[in-house]
């Protein structure tokens, strides 16, 4: 049995922690060489330890030299991508009426501008055939309260993949969203706050509306983005694959 990606060039973006750190992991073991971005160098740096056949790069996605500085190395180095996870972003919770002008900036920089950017300046290395991979959500596509703003940067992220299809089509690089549910990670329990209780809490809340009774593990995320990522996925294009125990379609 060979490796779905073996002697493939892979970059995640966000690839530090949660889903990003769950599907380097599996790029990695299934053969490819795996670049990780990340804002933080500690936490870049356990990353690529635990990943293996990997290298970190310090980017925030939404900076234009910082990506442009990326892009000359994976050039330099490999010369091609094969597999792009543009998956870094993340969002905080405000209900209408405190919205910020803060709150909006940093979300729509890190989930639709930090999008946009790391596949526009991705083009010239995309090998034939690649697969460009976007992180989407299920709050892309319906209600939740007070998360109005991430929910509407992950609905653009969503009509990128539909029009770039487009774009790209004589480039043979298919273009697909990835929307995870309610996933157990960092970013998800954090914003219940600090405390241990408030945070189960949340996750038993949002386990209550999902079909299978429980949230998803960022393994499982990963094991999606594997199938996108692979030639399994070959005719697969332009779709939105909602990984979240079904809670989109009720």
């Amino acid at each position: 049995m060979t490796n779905k990606l073996e002697g493939k060039i892979a970059l995640v973006t966000g690839g530090s922690t949660g889903i990003g750190l769950a599907t380097a992991k599996r790029f990695a073991q299934e053969g490819a060489h795996v670049y990780i971005t990340g804002r933080r160098q500690a936490e870049l740096d356990a990353a690529v330890a635990a990943v293996g056949n990997a290298t970190g790069v310090r980017v925030d996605s939404a900076n234009l030299d910082q990506l442009d500085a990326l892009y000359r190395q994976i050039g330099a180095t490999h010369g091609r991508i094969d597999v792009l996870f543009a998956n870094a972003g993340g969002g905080s919770m405000l209900p209408l009426g405190d919205i910020t002008e803060q709150q909006y900036d940093d979300t729509f920089n890190r989930n639709v501008k930090g999008v946009l950017f790391t596949v526009q300046k991705a083009l010239p290395l995309l090998a034939p055939k690649a697969s460009v991979i976007l992180t989407g959500s299920t709050a892309g596509s319906s209600g939740t309260a007070a998360f109005s703003v991430y929910a509407a940067s992950k609905a653009a992220v969503r009509s990128f993949a539909r029009n770039w299809i487009l774009d790209l089509k004589d480039r043979q690089v298919r273009i697909n969203t990835i929307s995870p549910g309610a996933t157990r990670t960092p970013g998800l329990v954090e914003l219940a706050g600090p405390d241990a209780a408030q945070q189960q809490g949340l996750l038993d809340y949002l386990a209550s509306l999902i079909p299978m009774g429980r949230v998803g593990e960022a393994d499982e995320i990963a094991s999606a983005a594997l199938f996108l990522a692979s030639d399994d996925a070959s005719f697969v294009n332009g779709i939105e694959l909602f990984v979240d125990g079904g809670q989109a379609q009720i």
